[in-house]
This record gives C-alpha cells, structure tokens and sequence, in this order.
C-alpha cells in the first residue's frame, strides 16, 4: 500500500495505536516522554492544532512546515518511543500497527469536527472527562498559559474561545445521546 506524501502547508489527521489494540502508554510518564519526543522531533516540521494520547491509540492534527524532513521526524520519534518503551517494558518488538496513519484535512468543516473529536476521545472510549484530561489540547487552548499549539488559529476557526467550549459540549451530548439508543 503506498502512503499519502506529507505535503508543505497541508493539514493532517496522523494517528495510530498499538497492534491488536494494545497498551501503548501504560502510565503518565510514557505519555510525558512522548509528547517530549514529540516536541523534540517536530518542532520547525510541524504546527500542531490537537492531540490526544489514549491508552492504546493517538491521533494528532497537524499541518507541515518542513516536507522534506516530515516523515523522518515522525519515524524518529515513534522509532525513539518504541525502543523506550520496550526497554522499560522488558519486551521487544514492534508495539505500532504498521505504518501510521494519516488522513490530508480537505475543508474547515472537516477539521473543526476532527478536533472535536480528537478531544472528546476520552469521554467516548473511557467515559472520562474530556474537559479535565491531562493529555489532550482540549485544556491546552482554553488556557491562557503559553503554547506551542496553534492556539489562536483554532479559536478562530470556532470563531470565539466560549463558541469553541460549546461547539465541544453540544458534540458531546449529542453522542452521548446517540450512545443511548445503540
């Protein structure tokens, strides 16, 4: 199967979660060190606009800086978490389903409900509070705390901070309602 090329100025879903479904942060500090190997290798390749780090899966929203050096800092980066990882673990072997996934971002109305998405993962796969959770940009942009997300483009793609906290609660009732006639 041949991968989409990441391409400059082009946004994109990147996610990916462990083979058969498993563990790949199995505590606070492996989601810490990832998203330090994250900052580490991406930085000046990539802006970010959210994240989410579930126990078994990641997605990121991101728009490339650098093409050139893209799908290296992203091999580095996994590659570099793996080897922790599994040394930490006492296991070897690879712990990502193939190749990670990415999905190019064609239109606005795409990427506002993907980062809504994105941040309500946690309620949706774990029934906790997307609002309160610690590895999410979700807390992040309603900060006023410095950043190196793209803050301000993604309250302006919701038009105002408050419209961006209701755009994210009116999604989560209506899935959690649809969750109750399933």
């Amino acid at each position: 199967m041949k991968l989409e090329v990441l391409e400059k100025d082009k946004v994109y879903h990147i996610y990916n979660r462990g083979i058969n479904s498993e563990t790949i942060f199995n505590s606070v500090e492996n989601k810490q060190y990832f998203l330090k190997l994250y900052s580490k290798y991406l930085e000046n390749k990539a802006d970010t606009f959210a994240y989410c780090l579930m126990d078994n899966h990641f997605h990121f929203i991101i728009r490339i800086v650098n093409e050139k050096e893209i799908t290296q800092a992203l091999s580095n980066l996994f590659n570099s978490y793996v080897k922790a990882f599994n040394k930490q673990n006492n296991r070897t072997g690879s712990l990502f389903e193939k190749h990670f996934k990415r999905i190019q971002i064609i239109n606005e109305t795409y990427l506002l409900n993907l980062i809504q998405y994105v941040h309500l993962n946690p309620k949706h796969h774990l029934d906790l509070d997307y609002k309160c959770f610690q590895f999410s940009s979700y807390q992040s942009i309603i900060s006023d705390k410095p950043t190196k997300l793209l803050r301000e483009e993604v309250i302006q793609l919701f038009d105002s901070k408050d419209n961006f906290i209701y755009c994210h609660d009116f999604k989560n009732e209506i899935l959690s309602e649809k969750h109750l006639f399933e």
